[in-house]
């Protein structure tokens, strides 16, 4: 799914002329937009007063032109139109391009050289003795494109009112796989949105990974309609989980994936065929993960506190890959089938009610016929 914004994504992680192409197809007030965007959805505010309204315009340059957007800081967030004011509390000019790989190129390579930031009454001796409020608004402006302003998973689903932490504890886990992927161009599916059947509520887990992968675009996924929650970045689609032939059809949308969350209608056989359906077209080195393993105990969901090895359930289905890991160990009279995913998924891990499945080769190669069999 190629958007505009994947495509400066794309650009702003190779050459400098190759992102100066890009800007020029796109447009540089596309790209300002675009800019401003990702700014205003980043941007952490200080502390203000109710009615206070801090104003920085963005002056940014591409060849021979310039272009205007003004960003609105408020103690509730931050807006963004494309506009110039009159007498805005600071301006910020810099190069678009460069501006662009600060905030969609990988981190590493974010530079500041042509900023320059103009502080309305810089010079006024009140300001020396107490530096006023949008000195601070703005500060928290440019610390989010120099990436100063680093936000947890955990703090972020704070922000973002997920339940991955505080009804879950799924946050603390996530980190020790994701942070490696968190500046690349990443596809995630998250498979349920929340709300239900009301189209305004949930959404908090996509605005959550919007924010942690900042790169990446994210795909939510629900039986109901979902679509207020589109934005940049974020893409709604429509399907059953328990559909193979839908799930295809939103795979034909995002292309290939490089993580999925399963946070769904954590039914087993959903689970189940959500994972078989989707997990082939989960690249090398991504991840799937489930959510709420709970349910494999529950019979409401199809689980059961009986058969706690049943490959009916989510857990009773895992539980066989851990066998399928070291597959190239078990000895051909073993009554065990192989299995699609013997060679395909290179490790799993297990937290309370979650997994995490590494995508990848797992073809290590088995012990030798001496030490299985012993000398003959």
């Amino acid at each position: 799914m190629s958007t505009d914004i994947t495509r400066l994504i794309s650009a702003a992680g190779g050459h400098p002329a190759d992102l100066a192409t890009a800007i020029d197809e796109v447009g540089p007030a596309r790209c300002t937009e675009i800019a401003a965007d990702e700014i205003a959805y980043r941007l952490d505010p200080p502390r203000l007063d109710p009615d206070t309204r801090i104003e920085v315009q963005l002056r940014l340059s591409h060849r021979d032109t310039t272009t205007d957007h003004l960003v609105g800081i408020t103690d509730a967030g931050a807006t963004h139109t494309q506009a110039r004011s009159a007498n805005p509390h600071a301006t910020i000019h810099q190069d678009l391009g460069e501006l662009l790989r600060q905030l969609l190129g990988p981190r590493e390579a974010a530079s500041a050289a042509s900023r320059q930031v103009e502080l309305r009454d810089a010079g006024n001796i009140e300001s020396f003795r107490r530096p006023p409020a949008f000195f601070a608004a703005t500060q928290r402006l440019l610390a989010t494109l120099d990436h100063r302003d680093r936000p947890t998973l955990t703090e972020l689903a704070s922000r973002h009112e997920s339940d991955k932490w505080g009804i879950h504890h799924y946050t603390q886990h996530y980190p020790r796989y994701f942070e490696p992927l968190r500046d690349r161009p990443l596809t995630v599916l998250e498979i349920g949105i929340g709300g239900f059947d009301n189209p305004t509520a949930g959404g908090a887990s996509l605005r959550m990974w919007k924010h942690y992968f900042p790169r990446a675009t994210i795909h939510g996924v629900d039986v109901h309609d979902k679509t207020p929650h589109a934005q940049q970045r974020i893409h709604i689609l429509r399907a059953d989980q328990s559909d193979p032939k839908a799930l295809e059809e939103v795979v034909a949308r995002t292309g290939p994936l490089d993580i999925v969350i399963d946070d769904g209608s954590h039914q087993n056989a959903h689970v189940l065929t959500t994972f078989h359906t989707l997990f082939p077209h989960v690249r090398d080195g991504g991840y799937y993960a489930i959510e709420d393993l709970q349910t494999s105990y529950w019979p409401r969901f199809g689980g059961t506190s009986e058969d706690l090895n049943s490959p009916h359930t989510s857990l009773g289905f895992l539980k066989t890959l851990v066998d399928g890991l070291n597959h190239e160990e078990v000895l051909a009279s073993s009554p065990r089938d192989r299995a699609p995913t013997d060679r395909s998924v290179r490790s799993l891990h297990f937290h309370h009610n979650l997994a995490v499945l590494e995508k990848g080769v797992n073809l290590e190669g088995g012990g030798p016929d001496w030490v299985r069999y012993g000398p003959k």
